[in-house]
Order: structure tokens, then sequence, then C-alpha cells
């Protein structure tokens, strides 16, 4: 592929995908001014459907139609939220992750209206999510809290919020930065508040397999910390076989001196029961860390926590 080549980028149509294809060409751009670069955008499943989403094959209900844009040639590189890609499976067949993007805020943030933090909360707030991660977070710390139903793009969130369909809202940090909202947030809340989804605030580059010249390009673009970070997560996911009913949390860390550490959680979904498990990789490769953690909470019951859950 030449560089005078124009690359087409897929992503899902909401602003907040579409302001991340915007980090990316800009990146891009900057390391090779040479390429053009336009946008493909695709309504998804996920984003048209505002029901339980494991009614709609859960968290693939995000990549399917950008997967199938890239496959079918339509575009020839993808931009992802490693969160929303399923880690329970491989990537489609013929496609690879050509990069990991440095990796933005990965914690949750508390929209209130009134700028309250979480704990000064009356009993009986309505917190607005669909989040299994957030809902049993918040049974567990939190449990005079009530949490509704709510789906759709953060604009549409917000909306919701000022329409009064709930009285607080959480939302991802990095989010909320990203179409530049971060003015609506009363508090930032720590991992050890509310523990992040797997693959919080990084994005990745897919691409298909054959078009070398295009990962070598992209490549560029990638940040070493992120990939072992998303590595370490996604081994740990993939060897749970989480499905999207799981309230399933963890994030990994590399540090300075590159030492690698992964936290990782699995709740019912009424919080009662919390399985932790916290390790450093020392000499261990980031896939070996995340086996390892998950292998630390099957050996707590994960297995059957999880498998108890409907989905």
């Amino acid at each position: 592929m030449s560089t005078a080549e124009l690359i087409r980028i897929v992503s899902r149509d909401s602003p907040m995908a579409l302001a991340q294809v915007e980090r990316v060409r800009a990146e891009l751009a900057a390391l090779h001014p040479g390429v053009a670069t336009e946008v493909v955008p695709v309504k998804t499943t996920g984003d048209k459907w505002m029901g339980d989403l494991s009614l709609v094959e859960g968290k693939g209900a995000f990549t399917k139609e950008v997967d199938a844009a890239l496959l079918a040639g339509e575009a020839d590189l993808a931009v992802h939220c490693v969160k929303d890609v399923p880690a329970d499976r491989p990537l489609p067949a013929g496609t690879v992750f050509a990069a990991f993007l440095a990796r933005d805020d990965i914690r949750d943030a508390l929209i209130h209206p009134g700028g309250l933090t979480l704990d000064e909360l009356p009993e009986g707030t309505r917190i607005g999510t669909s989040s299994v991660r957030r809902i049993a977070q918040l049974a567990a710390s939190h449990p005079q809290l009530t949490c509704v139903p709510m789906r759709g793009n953060a604009n549409r969130r917000l909306e919701k919020l000022a329409a009064g369909d709930a009285d607080a809202l959480l939302l991802a940090a990095s989010g909320l930065e990203r179409i530049g909202r971060t003015d609506v947030i009363s508090e930032v809340l720590s991992p050890e508040v509310m523990c992040p989804p797997i693959g919080a605030g990084i994005l990745a580059l897919q691409c298909r397999e054959g078009d070398t010249a295009l990962i070598d390009l992209v490549s560029d673009l990638g940040d070493p910390d992120a990939h072992r970070e998303a590595t370490a997560e996604r081994m740990f996911l993939h060897v749970l076989q989480g499905h999207c009913n799981s309230p399933i949390a963890g994030y990994a860390r590399a540090a300075r001196n590159g030492d690698l550490s992964l936290r990782a959680c699995v709740f019912t979904p009424d919080g009662k029961t919390v399985l932790n498990a916290h390790e450093w990789a020392g000499p261990l490769d980031p896939a070996t860390l995340g086996t390892s953690v998950a292998v630390t909470l099957l050996r707590q019951g994960a297995r059957e926590l999880i498998d108890s859950i409907a989905h």
C-alpha cells in the first residue's frame, strides 16, 4: 500500500466513536503527513437496540457491523474501544489488532446535577446505568442507592438525566473527555471505589491480517504499556469466559520500571459476593499474568458464580 492511497476508517457512528476516530486521524497525520483518511460510519446493533444487551449477542453488538465492513473490504482500518470487543472469543478470522493507543482515563465519573459526591447521595437516589459491573459494585458499596436501567450514548444519557429519568449517572470519564463534557462531572471515582471494565480507556486499531503495509504503518501509533495492559486484561477475561451479564471488572498497570500488575474482581449481581485477586507479573509475560489472575479467581469459585447468572 502506498502512502498516497486513502485509508478508510470504519467506526460506530456515535459522537464519542467519531471523536475517537478523529484522534486516530490526528495521530496518523502527525506521524505520516502524506496519508489521506476518510471515515466510514456504521450504525451497530448495540447502538440501535436500547434493551438488554444479552438479548442481542451482548458485547459483540457494538463490533459486529464494524467487523463486517472491514472483512467486506468496505474499509481498511477499524477503531474500537477495547472494552467493547468480546474477549471470550477470538477476533473475527482474518483480522488482527495492529495497535493499542496510549491509554486514557480508566475511571468512572459520577454526574449529579447538584454536584454531590457518591458518598453524599441521599438514600433512594436513582442512578442511571445498565452496566452489570456498576450495578453490582454499587449494591456492594452503596446499597441505599437505586439503579435504573439506562442505555444510549453519553449525550443521550445526559438528556435523559436532564429529563428526570434518573437523579444521577455513572459514565466513563474518558468518554466524557472525548465528547468535551467533563464540565458535568461531580466526582471521578477511584478504581478502588469503582473497578473499571476490562479494556477501559484503550482504543484498538484493527486491520485485515493480509494488509501488512497498513499494519506496519499504523503500528507506529501503538503504545507499549497499553499493549501489555490490554493483553493481560483480555487474556484474563478469555480464561474466565464471562458473558455480558457477568459483573467482572479489572485493570492492569504497567509501572514506570516495567512491572505489570493486574487487579480483578468478579461479583454476584447483588454485590453480596465479591471475589478479588491482585498479582504482579514479575517474570511473567502479560498473557500469563492474565491467566494466573483468572485461575486465582476460578479457585475462589468464579466459574460457579458466573454460570449461576442467567444470560
